[in-house]
């Protein structure tokens, strides 16, 4: 297994990391409107990472051939952006951005609305946002790792929306994808404590119907088998002495970024 405990060095480079992607997600939100493709957007995003003297971390990840996800209404993950995809009004779409600077990564994703939003797709949205601060808000070292998909699942539990189980976060630094992962359910958990250092992500994705999920034959696009509307919101959470610091925080974010437990 490997370090899960970054280093005070370790910790300003994925300082530096988040806030580039954080940046990113904040500048492409001028560009949703409806009559974008995907593809653009990708091709946006591309030149702002380059722009941040980043790289994307999802450009050729296991084969995934474009620099970030964009996963439209019933996509729940890993959508491919595409020229034949153009956005509508009414749309919601999740834009998940990856970058890799000085080394090290910087992970968040978020909702958009295109031209417009409908009564549903708002309020998932807002539930799906509430469901990731009520998570970032109990972390502090000393607490079981499960106790962050518990208050996910408790939040969720009191709407009538449904948790996605087959997807997670995880930690991240060095590596895109490190130990431990991030189950945003109650369940086992290794009896993993939190410490101070530790960098992960949480990402709920949360559907307005039910729960199941099935990859299409791209082999990366996840959609609702009932094709009901997802959500997701992610961002890259460092363990403190006293708390927590979101390492992503964007400017529509309305969480502090310093939390203390």
């Amino acid at each position: 297994m490997m370090n899960i405990i970054k280093t005070k060095q370790e910790i300003k480079k994925m300082r530096i990391a988040g806030k580039c992607a954080a940046v990113i997600i904040d500048e492409i939100e001028k560009y949703i409107e409806p009559g974008i493709t995907t593809e653009r957007i990708n091709n946006i995003c591309n030149k702002l990472i380059i722009e941040q003297k980043a790289k994307s971390a999802c450009l050729g990840y296991k084969g995934f051939p474009k620099s970030i996800c964009t996963s439209v209404n019933e996509v729940v993950c890993h959508g491919i952006p595409s020229e034949k995809q153009v956005l509508k009004r009414g749309d919601i779409i999740n834009i998940d951005i990856t970058v890799i600077k000085n080394g090290y990564h910087g992970d968040t994703s978020k909702m958009f609305f295109v031209g417009e939003y409908n009564k549903l797709g708002k309020k998932l949205c807002e539930k799906t946002k509430k469901s990731l601060y009520e998570a970032i808000k109990i972390i502090k070292p000393g607490i079981r790792l499960n106790q962050i998909g518990k208050s996910i699942q408790n939040y969720i539990a009191n709407t009538k929306f449904s948790i996605v189980k087959e997807y997670c976060g995880h930690g991240i630094g060095k590596f895109f994808h490190e130990y431990p992962q991030v189950l945003h359910y109650e369940a086992y958990d290794n009896e993993l404590i939190l410490k101070p250092g530790m960098t992960f992500t949480i990402e709920p994705m949360i559907n307005s119907g039910k729960p199941q999920t099935k990859c299409i034959e791209d082999g990366w696009t996840v959609i609702t088998k009932d094709k009901s509307l997802s959500a997701q919101y992610e961002h890259t959470i460092l363990v403190t002495e006293e708390g927590c610091e979101i390492l992503t925080l964007n400017k529509t974010d309305t969480i502090n970024k310093i939390i203390r437990s």
